[in-house]
């Protein structure tokens, strides 16, 4: 049994393993539409706040709301372009509005999704989570690099703090025992960033700038306006997001021993509907199922819910207090990159634990997973080669788990056929 501090820092190093992912998408969207310093500094403190919101609203569950599954919810990044587009050609005020509408559309569309389950049997489940694993692996790599478009990227400084902290983690994990072994992401993480230190590349000037208290304000950019263009684009955007978020759902009962049923996944993406509808009210972003923690929990063997109810608080606590939210900013990106190496690639072999359970000897199986896979991993790594499409098919096929997810159940449907005509999914679903 876990004691209140150890569940604080365990949820410490899920906030950790996020962290960087969560600022990134207000990074983006900020620099990209010219906010000030001080809009910027309020999109990623009601972003951090709403991603604890959100994050507790999904573990806590009521009937309807929430699949009680140890998941942390973040900004998604797919919504980064749709939003400065939306932005730059109206304003922001006119997309939230069309973010908290595509996010009540999310939550009305659930229980018609939960329906669309039964078209997700173990041999999509298991190439999903693997699409899931394997398509987040350059993130990592590029991290370890010193982060893409970095004046030092490449450079020895970065790949020798990447390597180290990865040792860090390893040997905690391997030579530890009990709490310390669970915690060993956050022993490699501080460990690294101390080195980054005593190397001069760990500065605090964001720490010494950032304020001591922020709240988050409803609508800060204005009165939500409405554009049936911009709803429509957030409602695909948010239509990608479930797709992903339900490979994740899948992802972490692997991880947690568990089987996910129907119901949980409709609850979880209401949950994450009504996350997006706060996220437009708070004047943050739209939010999805983040795979990043799922890996952590593959790792760590730690699948309580409180651990993520307290990641869920911690967050709240940083976008209340950005000062201390300064603070998770200074880890150095190779660091990170290093840490990222172990937790995506335990996503990746989750994933192919799944597959394990099929029989891959039989010829459709072995083409589903085959051809699934190279195609996440191919949107994923090489996004670019869809530019020349229309807006709506680009937005769906560069996102590597969407492509791979939808090519695995479409060949399952033409390829996993039983001699009376019915396809292998609605027979594990019967």
């Amino acid at each position: 049994m876990l004691n209140k501090r150890k569940v604080l820092t365990l949820g410490f190093q899920h906030v950790l393993a996020m962290y960087a992912g969560a600022v990134i998408v207000p990074l983006i969207v900020g620099g990209a539409l010219k906010l000030s310093d001080a809009q910027m500094a309020y999109l990623i403190a009601a972003d951090l706040f709403t991603c604890g919101i959100a994050t507790i609203l999904q573990v806590l569950g009521t009937r309807y709301f929430g699949s009680r599954l140890p998941v942390i919810l973040g900004c998604t990044f797919t919504a980064v372009g749709p939003i400065i587009a939306v932005a730059s050609a109206s304003n922001l005020a006119t997309a939230y509005g069309a973010i908290i509408i595509s996010g009540l559309f999310v939550v009305l569309a659930a229980p018609l999704y939960g329906k669309l389950i039964r078209f997700f049997p173990t041999i999509v489940t298991g190439s999903v989570v693997t699409i899931i694993g394997l398509s987040l692996i350059p993130v990592a790599m590029n991290n370890a690099a010193g982060g893409q478009g970095a004046p030092d990227f490449g450079q020895l400084h970065n790949l020798l703090l990447a390597f180290g902290t990865l040792v860090v983690i390893l040997l905690v994990n391997r030579l530890a025992k009990g709490f310390l072994r669970s915690i060993s992401v956050l022993v490699g993480l501080v460990a690294g960033t101390v080195a980054g230190y005593a190397m001069g590349i760990v500065h605090f000037t964001s720490v010494s700038q950032a304020s001591w208290v922020s709240i988050a304000q409803p609508f800060y950019f204005g009165v939500p306006q409405i554009s049936i263009t911009a709803i429509f684009t957030m409602i695909i955007v948010n239509i990608v997001s479930m797709v992903e978020s339900t490979g994740v759902y899948f992802a972490v009962g692997k991880a947690t021993d568990q089987k996910v049923e129907p119901k949980q996944i409709v609850s979880g993406l209401r949950s994450e509907g009504l996350a997006i509808m706060l996220g437009g009210i708070f004047n943050a972003f739209p939010y999805t199922a983040f795979s990043q923690n799922v890996g952590l929990i593959s790792l760590t063997k730690v699948k309580t819910r409180d651990v993520i109810f307290a990641a869920g608080g911690i967050m709240v606590v940083l976008g209340l207090l950005p000062k201390l939210a300064a603070l998770t900013t200074v880890i150095p990106n190779a660091v990170l990159g290093g840490a990222m190496i172990v937790m995506f690639g335990s996503v990746a072999a989750s994933g192919i634990s799944i597959l394990s359970e099929v029989d891959l000897r039989k010829e459709s199986n072995l083409l589903i997973a085959a051809c699934s896979i190279a195609v996440g991993l191919g949107s994923a790594t090489l996004p670019q080669m869809f530019d020349q499409l229309p807006d709506f098919a680009k937005m769906l096929l560069q996102n590597g788990i969407v492509s791979g997810s939808l090519t695995a159940i479409a060949l399952n449907l033409i390829l996993s056929r039983s001699k009376d005509g019915q396809p292998s999914a609605a027979r594990e679903a019967a």
